[in-house]
């Protein structure tokens, strides 16, 4: 999360994302419970993805049959 930020302008919050605005809204306390939410869902996706992936140790060896050696 160290690439968010909440910048106030005027009334309003602003969540920015590196240098762009990406959430507009009237309460800091909403901004940074919408900003958890956000990167709890985001790491659950990568750990997802981390767990479908393919491992070396999981994939079954494959063996040639003595008919396919020379």
């Amino acid at each position: 999360m160290s690439d968010y930020s909440i910048v106030r302008v005027g009334n309003e919050y602003i969540v920015q994302a590196g240098d762009k605005s990406i959430l507009k809204i009237s309460s800091r306390r909403r901004a940074v419970k919408i900003m958890t939410l956000a990167a709890d869902l985001l790491d659950q996706e990568s750990m997802q993805q981390v767990e479908d992936a393919p491992s070396i140790s999981r994939d079954p060896p494959t063996v040639p049959e003595k008919s396919e050696l020379p």
